[in-house]
């Protein structure tokens, strides 16, 4: 179980690095990044519980993993934003095209 948990997270971080290459506008990237990251380190966690060495360790795993989803999403919204508030130059919108 074990194994499958970890070769999931790996998947999705595959896949989420693929979204961040693959995709052409920002806000479609970070939404790669942090949806399915967050998720492949999910996985990832889970499949750690187990061999954490206490209560107090697998705690900690956990809150590692909160952290990491407030810092994501933080970040996500403050690129959201700021591409929002300044909007792309006509040259970069006719490039995009080719």
């Amino acid at each position: 179980m074990q194994v499958l948990l970890l070769v999931m997270g790996c998947l999705f971080f595959a896949v989420g690095t693929l979204g961040l290459f693959r995709f052409s506008d920002t806000l479609s990237r970070i939404h790669a990044l942090t949806k399915v990251d967050n998720l492949g380190l999910g996985f990832i966690v889970l499949a750690l519980l187990p061999l954490a060495p206490s209560l107090a360790g697998g705690l900690k795993t956990v809150l590692i993993w909160a952290a990491a989803l407030a810092a994501s999403a933080t970040s996500a919204h403050l690129i959201a934003r700021a591409v929002h508030v300044r909007p792309e130059p006509p040259e970069a919108k006719e490039s995009a095209d080719d």
